[in-house]
């Protein structure tokens, strides 16, 4: 099962990974912001994930650590 960690308090709400899961598992919290106050990125379904690293890839703060 893969597992993704995030560094919220450096995810800048930019959505980019949002946009590159495959899977659509990836959404910018909107009940919550992080120190900078965006909406960091949380995942709805760890279980569905398929470790392909596509968000962390995209990411431009290096902000997603993905493990398989």
């Amino acid at each position: 099962m893969a597992k993704l960690t995030f560094k919220s308090d450096l995810c800048k709400g930019c959505g980019l990974c949002v946009s590159a899961c495959p899977k659509h598992l990836l959404s910018l919290a909107q009940d919550k912001l992080n120190v900078k106050g965006h909406h960091p990125v949380e995942i709805t379904d760890m279980s569905e994930c398929i470790a392909c690293a596509f968000c962390a890839t995209m990411c431009p703060d290096c902000v997603i650590k993905v493990e398989r």
